[in-house]
């Protein structure tokens, strides 16, 4: 699951974001230690424990001394906020200025997200995660 791209904290940081934001890590459960998640991807505790840190320093985990890291209440919405914008940075942005150049309309590029997003939309929701969202 480790890759090459980037610095292995931050992949360990982002594994972790991932498991809050996809619900598998609810808020105010205890986060993986860093002594777990050097063994299970075989990297080095201090390696771990930087990504845990980061998250930390993010406001995504809190540390109760002596017990270990638990997921900040509100992480899941504030992560989710953060990947929004950066989402629209990375994709919407140059895809409003790629749609300008060719001469795109609004209503034209909505209607093509709609049709490529068609077969997407027609899977079968995930139940686990819509239970989810109705209890918040």
């Amino acid at each position: 699951m480790l890759d090459d791209g980037k610095p292995l904290f931050r992949q360990v940081a982002e594994m972790i974001e991932n498991a809050i934001v996809d619900g598998s890590l609810p808020e105010e459960a205890q986060a993986p230690s860093s002594n777990e998640l050097a063994a299970f991807h075989r990297i080095n505790p201090a390696t771990a424990a930087k990504g845990l840190n980061q998250l930390v320093a993010d406001g995504i985990l809190y540390k109760k001394r002596g017990i270990g890291m638990f997921v900040t209440t509100g992480a899941r919405n504030a992560l989710r906020f953060r990947r929004r914008e950066a989402f629209t940075e990375q994709y919407i942005a140059p895809l409003v200025t790629e749609a300008r150049k060719l001469g795109l309309g609004p209503d034209e590029l909505e209607g093509m997200v709609r049709a490529y997003l068609a077969p997407a939309l027609a899977t079968p929701p995930n139940p686990r995660l819509d239970e989810r969202e109705e209890a918040r």
